[in-house]
């Protein structure tokens, strides 16, 4: 079984093609711009690249430069379309009306319009690329898995806000957590790695990058997680601000005349390590910027870390007993300096990181030590494969 994974941002779409019977990726790539002059794809295939440089109007256009790419004759995987057997898209929005991965009918297709309005830079992009889909592949089922899936198993006391309750009963103004694609695929991974059966999983999962949560597991569900109502809640980020005090928001719309546009651009465009640093969203170049003195880089990054910090030690006290903490994303991953940054003081409950161990990036690695009451790993997350999978199943 062949299916494709498609994942769209506002002027973006990635995609991989995957061969299920052994989960093999076929092919990926990444179309850049779209809608913007310069639009470009850039196709894999094992260590050889394809590159169409070609303006591409809308998500339609996009899809269908895909669809030439993995079936060109010299680059592509496939002889022809109807090769592909389901087609399985990552959606962010859910609400509270979708708990699972389902197949897309109008019923759903309702539901990511509804919840737009809590993401309306991803579900309205999700949607060109599902349109897009049904358009060139009218014949082929389509996978619709989101983000917020995973975390529905919350308990009430940690997804409603301190806020009248009516304001959940009006507009599910409510947390609702993402990454849970990546977040449940590290759960999965964990168990088999431990050698534990899921549902006696207690973890906590490190989805660490330019966008960062952190996920209570409990008993093998989502208990608790930093993100919330969308995904500026929670810890500093690449350019969201993460948690602040509300009447920072207000405070600054009357100081200085910003309307809700310019302060919702201000907290998840302007914020974060960006703004903090003055230097970059990259972790990589405020590592080097702090290596050469830069003190606002480095507050950066320890805000970074301290804030990571207290999420760790106070869901582990939610959860109680801890089998692992797991840390995976671009920083989660590769970062071994903001692993130990991280871990710093933790010590002081038995658990404790080893310097050589903590030397890796992606894979799959054990960096506690052996004596550590609660095992730590680097596991790369594969929120591509998980869509696929999911796909798989219900088709």
């Amino acid at each position: 079984m062949k299916i494709l994974v498609i994942n769209c941002g506002s002027s973006s779409l990635k995609y991989q093609l995957f061969d299920m019977d052994n989960e093999e990726v076929l092919v990926k790539g990444l179309v850049e711009r779209i809608g913007i002059d310069g639009s470009r794809l850039k196709q894999e295939k094992g260590d050889d690249e394809y590159i169409i440089e070609e303006d591409m109007k809308d998500h339609t256009e996009a899809v269908k430069h895909v669809f030439d790419a993995i079936t060109d004759k010299e680059n592509g995987v496939i002889s022809d379309l109807s090769e592909i057997d389901a087609v399985g898209h990552r959606f962010v929005h859910g609400g509270e009306k979708i708990t699972k991965s389902v197949v897309i009918d109008d019923e759903v297709k309702e539901a990511v319009k509804e919840y737009s309005k809590f993401a309306p830079l991803h579900n309205p992009a999700n949607m060109m690329g599902l349109e897009a889909c049904e358009k060139l592949l009218p014949n082929v089922k389509n996978v619709a898995v989101f983000d917020t899936a995973f975390h529905q198993s919350m308990p009430e006391e940690n997804f409603l806000y301190g806020i009248d309750y009516k304001y959940y009963e009006d507009q599910a103004v409510r947390k609702y957590g993402f990454h849970g694609t990546s977040h449940d695929f590290i759960t999965q991974k964990t168990a088999k790695v431990l050698e534990k059966d899921q549902k006696d999983l207690n973890m906590i999962s490190c989805h660490l990058g330019n966008g960062s949560s952190i996920c209570a597991v409990k008993e093998g569900k989502s208990f608790d997680t930093t993100m919330g109502l969308t995904p500026l809640e929670g810890l500093v980020m690449g350019t969201r601000s993460g948690d602040l005090d509300p009447t920072v928001v207000t405070f600054l719309m009357n100081e200085y005349g910003y309307d809700t546009k310019k302060m919702d651009n201000v907290l998840n465009k302007e914020s974060g390590v960006l703004g903090v640093s003055g230097v970059s969203s990259d972790f990589r170049d405020l590592e080097n910027a702090a290596n050469d003195g830069n003190k606002r880089a480095d507050i950066a990054l320890k805000m970074f870390a301290n804030r990571a910090k207290r999420y760790v030690a106070g869901y582990m006290a939610e959860i109680g007993k801890t089998d692992a903490i797991v840390f995976t994303g671009g920083i989660g991953e590769n970062s071994a300096t903001m692993r130990a940054d991280i871990m710093k003081g933790f010590e002081q409950f038995g658990i404790k990181i080893d310097p050589e161990k903590n030397n890796v990036r992606g894979g799959c690695h054990l960096i506690s030590t052996d004596d550590s009451k609660v095992k730590v790993f680097v596991i790369a997350t594969n929120e591509e494969l998980m869509i696929a999978r999911d796909t798989k199943k219900l088709v």
